[in-house]
């Protein structure tokens, strides 16, 4: 934390690009910053948290961990409308929650700069349920999207993003990937504002109410935007950068990436020992369309280094319409779309195109040897209190007999030995909404998981539809007083906001309650008698059945 608020401006630090997007912030006179945690986007809450709760504040600058992703983006869009510069950040998923609102958000645009940082996960090393790629919403929200590839460029696409933001009165978002977010890299730090602005909304419904005819008109508005900030913009950008080599023989063979792709890119070449002209794209959307074209006029093959969906490869297939109808365009034939790209991969796509001849050299060779290594599963915390719930359920009800729902979180890990007893899971919030489904279709018993925290964000909404709707699954609250998985965060449980200044205590119980469920038993898992006998009596229940399975995780004071 010393190094992202060092005041020394021109030094050079090394950050996580996580950390540098922090710094980006603070350079950038920002005022109100809202995140749900979600890795690999974590560090971002993380590193504001403890700024606002350290001897070195920031003035001026308000922070907070909203209940979802979709509450963040509103709040932030509040203060933004207000004057104010305004940071939201999620991981990819956190943006499906969000896009609710996100799409009429860039349909009426904003007042002070408002970014969006998104974390996708190519490999899904912290993200289960799938492999999102968020580009995706450049296209669906027509909202500009910034490719960073190193912690210095997460710094300097920030402050740009601020200001490209506030110039042209729309969202902007940056999109990262995990190795983007957690590689540790120099980066040259600027001079920090604090932000002076004061908040006013001025009323402006011509603006802020998105309803018909006149959204129809906002649309038109921001296609227009988009088209000006395409020629104004991207088109002219740093961002988007010639690298490598000029024409010559070989180099009728070019290279167009982004992201973290261009590092890999260019680690090939090296290796190599080639000069190939490469296009490094750093603005996503609106892409350069006439610098593309440039580019790739004069080019017989071009090989698009991207991480999963084709979306550069596509883009350029249909600009070679018009310039250079004889290029070949090589993409996903070599370039996976599947899982996150790798410095190898690169290399024999690159080496394949050029027919260069190479040999992966293994550092670490050991010979002889007959020690087979058994793979490891990923295990609970020693002392979770999570071994005793998943305990306690299985002397209740038989694996065979019972469907057990869970979804993201620690509590995922009940999926593996030597648990076993997960049946379905999908988002945060879902457990108690495919349990009330099946319910409704069957006769099977069922007990829906769901943390604390996943309960505030998205499980309550379920909640009320099953208990409205006379169904019955027992769903096990699983509270164990603080959002553990993504770095133990505070949620409306705990009696702490995001600033560290104290809070009104919303109790789970009194939550349920209010939603009409009638049985309902808060217990110490480590009191297996009484979780055991609650757990077989709630499953014969005819009505929606609740257990508040309450004790602290063990990282928690």
């Amino acid at each position: 934390m010393d190094k992202v608020l060092s005041k020394k401006v021109g030094e050079k630090v090394m950050l996580l690009g996580n950390e540098a997007i922090v710094r980006g912030v603070l350079e950038s006179g920002v005022q109100f910053v809202s995140t749900y945690p979600g890795t690999p986007a974590s560090e971002i809450g993380n590193t504001f948290f403890k700024i606002e709760n350290s001897k070195f504040k920031i003035p001026n600058l308000y922070f907070e961990f909203s209940t979802n992703e979709k509450v963040a983006m509103e709040v932030g869009a509040g203060a933004s409308f207000s004057g104010l510069r305004t940071l939201v950040a999620m991981k990819n998923f956190g943006l499906n929650v969000a896009s609710d609102f996100l799409i009429p958000l860039v349909y009426s645009g904003v007042k002070g700069g408002m970014v969006i940082l998104v974390a996708d996960d190519p490999g899904c090393s912290s993200s289960a349920q799938s492999e999102q790629n968020s580009r995706t919403f450049a296209q669906l929200a027509h909202i500009p999207v910034l490719e960073p590839s190193t912690p210095q460029e997460c710094k300097d696409f920030t402050k740009f993003a601020f200001e490209l933001s506030e110039k042209y009165k729309i969202p902007v978002m940056v999109r990262e990937t995990t190795r983007v977010a957690l590689q540790s890299g120099i980066v040259k730090l600027g001079k920090i504002v604090q932000g002076k602005r004061k908040g006013k909304f001025i009323k402006d419904p011509h603006q802020f109410v998105t309803m018909p005819p006149r959204v129809l008109e906002m649309k038109k508005e921001l296609l227009e935007k988009i088209e000006k900030i395409r020629k104004e913009v991207s088109e002219k950008s740093p961002l988007n950068k010639n690298s490598g080599g000029q024409s010559s023989a070989i180099s009728k063979v070019g290279v167009v990436t982004s992201g973290v792709s261009h590092l890999y890119a260019m680690e090939a070449l090296r290796e190599l020992n080639l000069n190939l002209p490469v296009l490094k794209l750093g603005f996503f959307n609106p892409l350069p369309e006439e610098k593309i074209k440039k580019f790739i006029k004069n080019l017989k093959k071009v090989l698009i280094v991207e991480e999963l969906e084709p979306y550069l490869e596509k883009d350029i297939a249909r600009l070679a319409k018009d310039v250079n109808c004889n290029l070949k365009i090589i993409g996903k034939e070599l370039v996976p779309e599947v899982n996150e790209l790798r410095p190898e991969i690169v290399l024999q796509a690159v080496a394949k195109i050029t027919g260069k001849k190479f040999k992966i050299k293994n550092s670490l060779e050991i010979k002889n040897l007959k020690l087979k290594i058994p793979r490891r599963k990923p295990q609970l915390c020693p002392g979770c209190p999570y071994w005793l719930i998943f305990q306690g359920v299985k002397k209740a009800a038989d694996p065979k007999k019972v469907i057990f729902g869970g979804e993201i979180g620690c509590y995922m890990l009940a999926g593996l030995p030597p648990h076993n007893v997960q049946d379905y899971l999908y988002c945060m919030g879902s457990s108690v909404g495919i349990a009330h489904g099946i319910k409704k279709a069957t006769n099977q018993k069922l007990i829906a998981f769901v943390g604390d925290s996943s309960f505030y964000h998205s499980g309550i909404p379920a909640l009320i539809n099953a208990s409205s709707n006379n169904s019955n699954p027992l769903i096990i609250i699983m509270d164990n007083q603080t959002t553990a998985m993504t770095g133990h965060q505070p949620h409306p449980g705990i009696e702490k906001t995001g600033m560290g200044e104290p809070s009104p205590k919303i109790k789970i119980e009194d939550i349920v309650k209010a939603c009409g469920v009638k049985n309902l038993k808060i217990i110490d898992p480590i009191n297996q008698k009484e979780f055991v006998k609650t757990v077989k009596d709630f499953l014969s229940k005819k009505t929606v059945s609740v257990i508040i399975a309450r004790r602290p995780c063990i990282f928690v004071k």
